[in-house]
């Protein structure tokens, strides 16, 4: 029987930050790059509508509206699983549900049509809901293997593990797509990327599942209370954060950044289509991602950098260096018009995209109290996320409805690093 590695053990952190390259194809491939193109090019120029559950939606709204109701579930169903697996002691057994769940659901976009709308969203429900849910697992590990002193490193370098294996991907798919004569060829291409990240994500992530621990085994029954005791455990959460304020101000400083950050992220690619002024479409199918794989090589370096400025400078000064840059690429996006500019900002936002998302989850593993819990404070961690990232698309779809154009939406998110900054400066040095 295969001994688990002690706690700091370097083959033991490396196959931790391994699941990034596993996972990141999907967030690279599905959520940010191809799939928002190919799902426009289902629609005609200028009919961008699409009849379900009795409605006619906006395309971009309909597939918002899922996306949105996907975290929903997400933060739902994170405090549950966190229960039942503490109390049966086997994390990666839920870490490797979600992950084949995500792989399967990505595969079957390959099928995904406006004919059959119904199971082409619940297979992008699927590989959302999938990549999510393992996530609350997976970063809960982080406390368990790693050290403090060892957190920042291991955690930039999972990003940057990710960063790198999503960008290789990307570029296969990116050949294979523009290899192609035909707009239908190109399609096709697209199709088949879907079937290699699924692939991907689940062949390379069998590597972290073989070394990590899966907990504590215990012959336990799960029953109606063990259910529930996840949010109960979540409720034991916020009343220790009461005498923990370092942790408590972090919390909520991280939770207005991330919803500002996490909302970016995921309209990006909307906001290069409608608003930047591409030749044709060749070009801005292209030009949206050259820009994706700008951020992601760019991210990479980001990560080291924010990794080596929270080893000199402290965790909460460099994230507001961070949050710094992120409130004036808000401003500065309001005016971005032609392609360069476009590639610019794309350039400035990887570099701190990683590196705050790489010591937004290590600050928050550092700050914790000593406890054996770990999964029900990162499930805290991921439902304040999850809900944030609601929030922000709702608010930047309702002005974004309102005003008739993303950049005002986008300037407005110019207001919650400010509050994200002013927070984090409320953050104790000590508890």
């Amino acid at each position: 029987m295969k001994q688990p590695l002690p706690k700091g053990n370097k083959k033991l952190l490396n196959a931790w930050a391994f699941y990034d390259w596993a996972n990141s194809v999907y967030t690279l491939t599905i959520a940010s790059s191809i799939f928002p193109i190919f799902y426009s090019a289902l629609f005609i120029s200028e009919i961008k509508v699409v009849p379900a559950f009795g409605y006619e939606f906006k395309s971009t709204a309909l597939i918002t509206f899922v996306t949105a109701f996907t975290f929903l579930v997400v933060s739902i169903l994170s405090p549950l699983l966190s229960g039942i697996a503490d109390y049966v002691g086997n994390k990666k057994f839920f870490m490797k549900f979600f992950c084949y769940v995500g792989g399967l659901g990505c595969i079957g976009l390959y099928w995904f049509s406006l004919d059959h709308i119904y199971i082409s969203l619940v297979c992008y429900f699927m590989g959302l809901i999938g990549y999510w849910g393992s996530l609350v697992f997976y970063n809960s590990y982080l406390p368990d293997i790693a050290f403090p002193e060892q957190q920042d490193r291991i955690s930039a370098r999972g990003f940057s593990l990710g960063y790198v294996g999503s960008v290789i991907l990307l570029i296969i798919n990116l050949i294979m797509v523009m290899s192609q004569e035909t707009g239908e060829a190109k399609m096709t291409m697209m199709r088949w990327s879907f079937v290699m990240v699924g692939v991907w994500w689940i062949l390379f992530s069998q590597y972290t599942f073989y070394i990590l621990p899966k907990g504590v085994k215990n012959d336990r029954k799960v029953t109606r209370n063990v259910v529930l005791n996840g949010f109960r455990e979540l409720r034991q959460v916020w009343q220790q954060l009461k005498s923990n304020l370092r942790l408590k101000r972090y919390l909520v400083a991280f939770f207005v950044f991330s919803m500002a950050v996490q909302t970016i992220m995921l309209i990006a690619v909307y906001f290069g289509e409608e608003e930047i002024k591409w030749v044709d479409d060749s070009q801005k199918t292209m030009g949206l991602i050259v820009s994706i794989l700008v951020i992601q090589v760019v991210a990479i370096l980001g990560a080291v950098l924010t990794s080596r400025a929270s080893e000199k400078f402290g965790n909460i000064k460099t994230l507001i260096a961070v949050n710094i840059i992120w409130m004036l690429l808000c401003f500065a996006a309001y005016f971005v018009v032609i392609p360069v500019h476009f590639y610019i900002t794309a350039g400035f936002v990887g570099l701190v995209m990683g590196g705050i998302q790489a010591l937004a989850r290590s600050t928050y593993s550092k700050f914790l109290p000593e406890t054996a819990d770990t999964t029900s404070y990162f499930s805290f961690y991921d439902v304040a996320e999850k809900i944030g990232i609601v929030i922000g698309m709702i608010i930047f779809a309702t002005i974004d409805q309102i005003t008739g154009s993303m950049r005002n939406a986008i300037l407005f998110l110019f207001v919650f690093f400010l509050f994200g900054i002013l927070l984090l400066f409320r953050v104790p040095k000590q508890n």
